[in-house]
């Protein structure tokens, strides 16, 4: 039976992602990422390449491990300085037809009631185009930013992912009905408030009385991403995911690992076959940064 190839782009919106220390190249253009006109380019270059979608990188926080300062990965460009890739998503959705955009974001430092609202305007503007990689963050530099002593355990992060993937399931599934907006102008009637509900949760970390802020969007809860190779990030993966990035120096050892994903998934009563798994590729990434 023939198989269909699925290729993803894979970029960050940084002067370095996968290759740090490739922007000395005379002919890489990584230190353009600033400019819109670099991601409109590698949109229409992915589009007419016929590539699925583009996959956007993002981390929260800076490395400031090594010699307990951040200078090491300021003075060479390591994934800092970033920028919101978010920001970058409509204006390559207006260039392109067909291209899927995946976009990293982390849960852990924002509200899920703002973040669902963020998500449907960008299902919105690339008409059913976009996706979420969820990530739940992993350095404490970023905790710090956000208030915080320290970032949660590693496990713990997850258990709090479960809980604010059940808020915005319910924003974006259960608050608007497919036909709650009417703009009968006649009546003078833009949205009929009898098919919009308010979403009430009241969890252990997170409390939401609130009606989700945005239209049902053309896909409503966007295509998930994840990337978790720990065995509580599987078990998210497998509960969650579309589609499941895996990392492996050979294809006896991505096989074992989807192996491993697809029997979790049978396990969680999802069909196994309905989850695309990606192997991340150097090329690939090497390609979205060249000139």
């Amino acid at each position: 039976m023939k198989k269909q190839i699925r290729l993803n782009a894979f970029d960050m919106n940084a002067a370095s992602h996968q290759s740090p220390g490739l922007w000395r190249h005379p002919r890489d253009k990584s230190s353009n990422y600033v400019d819109l006109a670099y991601w409109t380019d590698l949109a229409k270059t992915l589009e007419r390449g016929k590539f699925d979608g583009i996959f956007l990188a993002d981390v929260m926080g800076v490395y400031d491990v090594y010699g307990g300062s951040p200078d090491t990965a300021l003075r060479s460009g390591v994934q800092v300085p970033v920028n919101d890739p978010s920001l970058i998503v409509p204006a390559m959705a207006m260039v392109t037809e067909h291209l899927g955009f995946g976009v990293t974001c982390t849960l852990s430092y924002e509200p899920p009631y703002p973040f669902a609202r963020r998500m449907s305007t960008l299902d919105h503007l690339t008409k059913g185009r976009i996706g979420w990689n969820i990530v739940t963050g992993y350095l404490n530099s970023a905790a710090r930013g956000s208030g915080q002593d320290k970032q949660a355990s590693h496990d713990r992060r997850y258990e709090i992912a479960d809980e604010y993937m059940d808020v915005v399931y319910k924003l974006w599934e259960a608050s608007w009905d497919d036909d709650a907006v009417r703009i009968d102008r006649a009546a003078g009637v833009f949205t009929d408030p009898a098919k919009v509900r308010r979403v009430k949760h009241d969890g252990e970390t997170y409390r939401v009385d609130a009606v989700h802020l945005s239209e049902p969007s053309p896909q409503r809860t966007p295509v998930l991403y994840q990337a978790g190779a720990s065995a509580k990030g599987m078990e998210f993966a497998s509960k969650h995911a579309e589609c499941i990035f895996i990392n492996g120096p050979s294809a006896k050892v991505l096989a074992a690992s989807a192996g491993k994903i697809r029997a979790q998934i049978a396990k969680d009563a999802r069909d196994p076959a309905s989850v695309v798994i990606f192997a991340v590729s150097a090329t690939v990434a090497v390609f979205a940064r060249g000139g």
